[in-house]
Parts: C-alpha cells; structure tokens; sequence
C-alpha cells in the first residue's frame, strides 16, 4: 500500500471520528437543553443544529466580516438564540457540562470572527433576541440588553429626551454587548469618555449559571468586566448606564481635502492641538481612497456639542486653515448627529436601529494604533502614497483625537490603559470584494506593511492597540474559554 493511500485513510477515518464526535456532543447538547423547563417549551424558536434549515441564515445574519464565512471556517455546532436569562443559564450549564465552547456574540462586528468561530467544538449564543431598552429620563440611566444595537440604544435615548445621549460607536449595527465590554468610544469621546466609563451595574450569567448584579459580583469584578475585552468572567446580559447630559443643539461639520490640495499641511496642524481643543469639540479624519479621479481624500468629520455659532468661532480661532464657513455647518439633536455620522439610509431616529450594515458585507482587515507624539511630515507623505497603491482597492485610515474627557479621568479607573498621554487613535483599514486567494494575500500584505511602516511613528514598549479591534497578528491567547461578543 502507498504511503499517500495510507495517509488518506488515516485522514478519512480521523475526520470520520471528529466528525461522529461532534454529531454526538451537538445531541447531548440538544437533549441537555430539552431538559431544561424553560427551553424545552420554545425550542424550537431557540435552539438550531447545523442541520437546521435557519442554521445557516441565523449564522450569516450577523456575520460582517466574510473572511470568516468560507468553507472552511469551523463552523458551530448549535447555535442558541435565547429570550430570557434561564436560556442562557441552560446553555451555559450544558455547553460545561458536554465539554463545548461557548462564543458568545451580540453585533458580529468582531474583527477577527471570535465571537462566531472557535477550532474547538463549540455553540454560539446569539444575543440578538435580548435587546430591550429601558430609558429612564427621569435619573437620567438606561438599561439595555447585551443583543442591542448602538443604534437601537441612540434612538431609544433620542425619542426618549433630546438633551440625553450615550458615548458609544459611530457605527448602528455594533452590539452593545461587544463595545462597552472592550471601552466603546464614538463622537462623544472627548466631551463624555467611554462608553465602558458610565456603567452604573450589570446583569452577569456566570460561569456556574447565577445570576449576578454589582453588588454580588464585587467591586473587583465590576471594575474588570468594563473595557478589558468581553466575557472572562461571565457573559454580561445587560448594562445599566448613566446617560450623558447635552445640550438641545450639537453642530456637525466637515470639510474634504484631497491629496492635490497637500493635505500634509493640514495634518500637521491638527495633530498640535485636536487633543487640546475644549471637550465639546472634536475633530475626527478619515482619509480614504477616492475614485473618479482617483486620489486620497482627507475628511475632517466634526461635532462640536453647543450651538452653531459658539462652534464657528471656535474653529475660526483654533484651525482657521480648514477654512469653515457657516455654509458647511448644521444644527441638530445629538440623536439626528449620530444618524450623520453613522451614515444610514434615513433621516428618522427609527433608521438607527437596522441591523443591516451600510457597507456591504465583504471581506477586510483592521490594525490599530496608539499616537503619544506628532508624526512627521514625511512620514505622512509616505502614508498617503502607501494608500495610492495600486490594486487595493478601499483603504482607510482614521485618526481620532483624544485629550478632553480622556485625559481627566483616570487611567486606572476602568482596565482601559489608553488614557492621558495619547494625542489620538489610528484604525488601519482596507476592504476588498473579490474572493480570491490572490486579492485576499495583496489586501492583507499592504495593511501589515503600513503597520510595520508606521512602527517607528507610533506608541512603543509596548506598541498599544484597541481591544475592540481585534488582531491576531499580535497574537492570541490559546488558553481562552470563551469568545468576543462582538
């Protein structure tokens, strides 16, 4: 017999008792949640085995990153959709108890597929049927379940009070559950902090199935579970959070300059004082590559929460070189501003709360970055010229300033370590549709040379990045339990 004969069939018959093992633990598990009371009377609107025909539609659904909807991504056993805490304490006690991992996901917008992916067996427990909103305006909090939507949280806060808000993502379709347990930062971040920084309690299933609240879990627990990365010491059902007090008018504006205008110059400037400017402004770029003609537009997106007028003056005096005119700029409601920024289709608070992504879902890679001085200019340049490249098709960059709010409260106080000391944040991005090996190899070649690019220009020893944006180019922790809830 030839060795590859003899290697196939010890391939065949190694995949063979894989396979007949995770047949058998997706039974157990099945049957283990099937005695459970409050289960076994809705299973069938909770519970989907890769054989079920909604598997892989309820799977796809919250997917946002196709490099991890392949063939060969390690797909889960069940997925478990749960109505109430008692089906997640089922879950949770059966996946230990048949030795299965537990990814547990509320958006999907994990970077790197952790919340849907898994090389052990495992289920997915998707939050997005536990998403209910409790605004109360009266003390000015709000609890929200994990399965909510950033969206859906602005525009309950946003019918519910226009001079309450919430700092979380500029991006509706995140979940709830996945930013806040990684910090959550959005427009608001240098008038109000993290979202992580206003948790006022929580709703945990830990890992023996309670119930837990603050007071039960401890002061030590509560402090980790907030900005450290999601679910190492329990999966978080719902937050309870201190909403933010603004005024009745915010101001949006933004103002594009193209690599023929030398955005260099402009980059320059901002980088002296966007950390300084005062809390209710905020200066955020995005520079993308733009097409027809192609070149590199450097967009600068600001919010200023105060009136019109009191934001002209401001940036007149602080960055007269953006040149801004009253033409440009917008009032609105801190609810209307979030719709802005966040892109959707619609005017209407109601239009925030679609889970269907702007973009559509394809494939992509993120890296990030942590500044603490000026990058030069000719560092810059290369920067733009590395976004010329041909062949890539959608790079970003976004820089997002910090000072303000960031850099008052302390560094200690939630585990989010990138407080005082950072001028911004960098998001490296690039998307690409085609699936092809080859176009997929080019994207994720160029986004790792513009990181190893920029390694000389950014934080070091160590080189920070955000949690939220997952890569596992850094590295990854082999030993972990459970998965992102992204």
């Amino acid at each position: 017999m030839s060795l590859l004969l003899i290697l196939s069939l010890v391939f065949l018959l190694s995949w063979n008792v894989a396979a007949a093992g995770d047949d058998d633990q997706q039974k157990a598990f099945v049957q283990c949640l099937s005695n459970s009371t409050s289960v076994a009377s809705n299973i069938s609107n909770i519970v989907y085995p890769s054989d079920n025909p909604s598997f892989s539609s309820i799977l796809e659904f919250s997917i946002r990153n196709r490099r991890f909807d392949t063939p060969t991504t390690p797909k889960p056993l069940v997925i478990v959709t749960p109505r109430n805490v008692s089906h997640i304490q089922s879950a949770v006690l059966c996946a230990q108890s048949h030795n299965l991992q537990l990814r547990v996901r509320s958006g999907g917008h994990d970077y790197e597929g952790l919340s849907y992916v898994s090389p052990r067996p495992f289920v997915v427990l998707d939050l997005i049927q536990m998403s209910n909103i409790t605004v109360d305006v009266a003390n000015r909090t709000a609890w929200v379940q994990s399965g909510a939507t950033v969206g859906q949280v602005y525009a309950q806060v946003g019918k519910s009070s226009n001079t309450l808000a919430f700092p979380a993502s500029v991006c509706n379709t995140v979940g709830i559950g996945g930013i806040v347990s990684g910090g959550g930062y959005g427009t608001l971040l240098r008038y109000a902090g993290l979202a992580a920084d206003h948790v006022a309690d929580v709703q945990v299933v830990d890992a023996r199935g309670r119930v837990r609240d603050r007071a039960s879990l401890g002061e030590d627990v509560f402090w980790a579970i907030r900005g450290g990365g999601g679910n190492t010491f329990g999966i978080v059902v719902a937050w309870k959070f201190n909403l933010v007090t603004v005024p009745e008018t915010v101001t949006m504006f933004s103002v594009t300059k193209t690599l023929e205008q030398g955005p260099t110059k402009y980059l320059a400037k901002w980088q002296k004082i966007a950390d300084t400017l005062p809390n209710e402004l905020l200066i955020r770029i995005v520079m993308y590559k733009a097409v027809n003609p192609v070149t590199i537009a450097v967009v600068f997106n600001c919010l200023y929460v105060g009136s019109k007028d009191k934001a002209l003056s401001l940036i007149q005096e602080s960055f007269p070189e953006l040149g801004v005119t009253p033409e440009v700029m917008f009032e609105m409601t801190w609810a209307q501003s979030t719709i802005q920024f966040a892109g959707v289709n619609g005017t209407t608070l109601d239009s925030l709360e679609s889970r269907t992504p702007v973009k559509d879902v394809i494939y992509f890679k993120a890296k990030s970055d942590y500044v603490t001085k000026p990058i030069p200019d000719s560092a810059m340049d290369g920067l733009l010229k590395m976004m010329m490249q041909d062949g890539i098709e959608q790079p970003y960059v976004i820089f997002t300033p910090y000072g303000g709010k960031m850099a008052e409260i302390a560094s200690n106080s939630i585990p989010f370590p990138h407080r005082e000391g950072n001028l911004f944040k960098i998001q490296y991005l690039v998307y690409w549709k085609e699936d092809s090996e080859e176009v997929s190899n080019a994207h994720m070649k160029w986004i790792r040379d513009v990181y190893d690019y920029m390694g000389s220009y950014v934080s070091s020893n160590p080189r920070a990045a955000y949690i939220n944006y997952r890569d596992l180019d850094i590295g990854e922790n082999m030993n972990s339990s459970t998965g992102g809830n992204g």
